[in-house]
């Protein structure tokens, strides 16, 4: 293993601490665990497999409001505030 030094935040401090404790691990165990999910998924996807994602997309989901593309912000906001 490579040791290496980084700085965080005191809340992530925090949070990764109460973390470690309940999942009865280490921090730095977190940290590697999270390094591997951040690669794996940043990484291990090219961006022509990204886009193929996307396309794959377009068209799966039906509204029946015809405005969605232009007034998505708006519907968003919309259904925050339930």
């Amino acid at each position: 293993m490579v040791r290496t030094q980084i700085q965080i935040t005191n809340e992530q401090a925090k949070s990764l601490r109460l973390l470690a404790s309940r999942l009865n691990v280490s921090q730095a165990e977190l940290i590697r665990r999270s390094i591997d999910r951040l690669l794996a998924t940043e990484v291990g996807v090219s961006l022509a497999d990204k886009k193929k994602r996307a396309i794959a997309a377009v068209g799966r989901y039906a509204s029946d409001r015809d405005d969605v593309s232009e007034r998505h912000d708006d519907y968003l906001a919309d259904a925050f505030k339930s």
